[in-house]
């Protein structure tokens, strides 16, 4: 039994559960390395200064949080700080035709790995997000660009599985394995954290 699933069964109201929650929330956040995210913000302004393409992927959860990013460091930016120079971000989770016809034609494990084939160039670089660290098809994607030279940033949470030792840069949320809501919002809040940064100093 998991944090979380512990925290709702010794509640007694939905009200209590919520307090746990967030208290637990806390907590997982606090696990985050501060430097990590300077980490971070180091690869995106790298990524912006060259002109180069930031890849985001990631399953359920993790593709909306890839959505969020592409829209958050994409447009919000542009629209807040008024930059002529914006960041090139690409969430791979967005295009439902293309991420069908791969994964009904050569296989789900393939949906991210075809479409950076299609798109990667030099320089470019991956943001893998995945709670265990060991979803396959962002997996193989993460390898795929460390094969040509790229940069991999990754999201993850858990023990931070095979993806926390294929990335440049990690942050790592830690957590119980199955805990997979409380790893997801910390996982939004970094990309708030990034996207608010860029929005006010790019000004």
């Amino acid at each position: 039994m998991n944090n979380v699933e512990k925290l709702c069964n010794d509640s007694g109201s939905a009200a209590e559960f919520a307090k746990g929650y967030i208290n637990y929330l806390k907590k997982v956040l606090d696990s985050i390395v501060p430097e990590s995210i300077n980490k971070l913000v180091k690869e995106f302004e790298e990524a912006r200064a060259n002109g180069s393409t930031i890849f985001i992927a990631g399953n359920g959860g993790s593709a909306a949080t890839a959505t969020s990013m592409g829209n958050d460091i994409g447009f919000d930016v542009i629209k807040k700080s008024g930059t002529d120079k914006p960041f090139r971000v690409l969430a791979l989770t967005d295009n439902t035709s293309v991420i069908t016809a791969i994964a009904n034609d050569v296989g789900y494990e393939n949906i991210f790995l075809n479409q950076l084939k299609i798109h990667y160039r030099s320089g470019d670089k991956l943001l893998a997000i995945s709670a265990s660290g060991n979803s396959p098809n962002v997996v193989i994607a993460a390898k795929w660009v460390k094969e040509q030279g790229g940069r991999v940033m990754s999201f993850v949470g858990f023990t931070g599985g095979e993806l926390k030792e294929l990335s440049d840069v990690v942050l790592h949320v830690k957590s119980e394995a199955g805990e997979y809501g409380p790893v997801e919002d910390a996982h939004l809040v970094l990309n708030h954290i990034l996207a608010h940064w860029f929005q006010f100093k790019l000004r």
